[in-house]
């Protein structure tokens, strides 16, 4: 239960930070109250773990052979992918996902009235944190993770790594990103995965 529990939130806290959902919640952070949006956005993040933990507790009754794999053959993917995305990406502290959050937020900001209620505000970061976390690769590593490990481990690992991020944004995520350099952090998600790759592969053989 521990390696899985240390598995989801370093998975988790690594591949969030400064990622959309990230940028989401720092953004409204700075329109509406620190701690509907904290709670909306940990809410939305909870319920994506939790059905990503089901989705991957399902898969485990498959063959182990081929769940062994695919789990392989996923972190591998996302690993290279990401360090393919980090050698094309310029070494200044700059992120990309804060221009499509930013327009995600102003979009959905543009439907809604300028009085809000408290419940909107809520409703509001649960639903653009889910969006945007549904079909992130963090949901597959996630599912990965579920089939393998322990699944109340991987839950509290990464339900927790969720709220780390989150509460770093809500507190201050744009100053601190405007620091964060987004190749480093492409760079550790990468080998973090390859790392898990042949944890899995050692496992396998």
């Amino acid at each position: 239960m521990l390696t899985a529990f240390t598995a989801g939130l370093l998975l988790i806290t690594v591949s969030e930070l400064g990622d959309k959902t990230f940028f989401i919640a720092a953004i409204l952070a700075m329109r509406h109250s620190r701690r509907l949006v904290f709670a909306g956005a940990i809410a939305a993040l909870a319920a994506m773990t939790i059905l990503s933990v089901l989705v991957g507790q399902t898969v485990s009754l498959l063959p182990k052979q081929y769940v062994q794999f695919a789990e392989i053959a996923l972190f591998v993917g996302f690993g290279l992918k990401l360090l393919y995305e980090a050698s094309k990406m310029s070494g200044k502290a700059e992120c990309d996902e804060a221009e499509e959050a930013l327009a995600a937020v102003k979009e959905a900001e543009a439907k809604m009235p300028r009085r809000q209620s408290k419940l909107a505000v809520l409703l509001k970061a649960f639903t653009m944190t889910f969006v945007a976390e549904w079909g992130d690769r963090t949901q597959f590593a996630t599912i990965t993770l579920a089939a393998s490990y322990n699944a109340v481990g991987v839950t509290t690992g990464a339900i927790l790594g969720h709220a780390i991020c989150a509460a770093i944004a809500v507190m201050g995520g744009r100053f601190i990103a405007k620091r964060i350099s987004e190749r480093a952090m492409t760079v550790i998600g990468g080998l973090l995965f390859l790392i898990f790759a042949a944890v899995a592969w050692m496992e396998a053989v």
